[in-house]
């Protein structure tokens, strides 16, 4: 039984590990919450595009596409990229739960990738969008 639960546990951080290396942003390309705040609040947002990927469009002045692991909800945000300019800068984000599980980021940001857009974020909501935009009185679409 000892062996079973070490061989359980060995196969469950393997595969921990290759579920983060399926992440296909980097560290870079992630945006700090306090800084888009900030950028929307001050009226910075004249060349960046806010796309929410998730069940809603929270942030202020984001475009609502739908949760894209929907297939049509990912169609619809290609169809909405396709004559975007591939240097625009563009941050996405869902929320609905953390990074690790949220099944709407990875699609969403490897579309862009595919796409070619060179100035590809994602926000930075390793929690939820609650605990880590709401919770803290960033700007909404009200």
């Amino acid at each position: 039984m000892k062996y079973l639960f070490i061989m359980v546990c060995f196969v469950c951080s393997i595969f921990g590990q290759a579920q983060q290396t399926q992440n296909p942003w980097k560290e870079s390309q992630l945006m700090d919450p306090a800084l888009l705040a900030s950028r929307i609040v001050k009226n910075k947002t004249k060349d960046l595009l806010i796309i929410s990927v998730g069940p809603e469009a929270i942030i202020k002045g984001s475009v609502d596409i739908g949760p894209t692991h929907e297939p049509e909800n990912l169609e619809k945000l290609r169809n909405y990229l396709k004559d975007i300019s591939k240097n625009r800068e563009i941050v996405i984000y869902c929320g609905c739960c953390p990074f690790v599980k949220c099944p709407n980021i990875r699609p969403a940001f490897n579309l862009l990738m595919e796409m070619g857009f060179k100035n590809a974020k994602l926000l930075n909501l390793p929690k939820n969008i609650k605990t880590d935009w709401l919770d803290k009185d960033y700007p909404t679409n009200d």
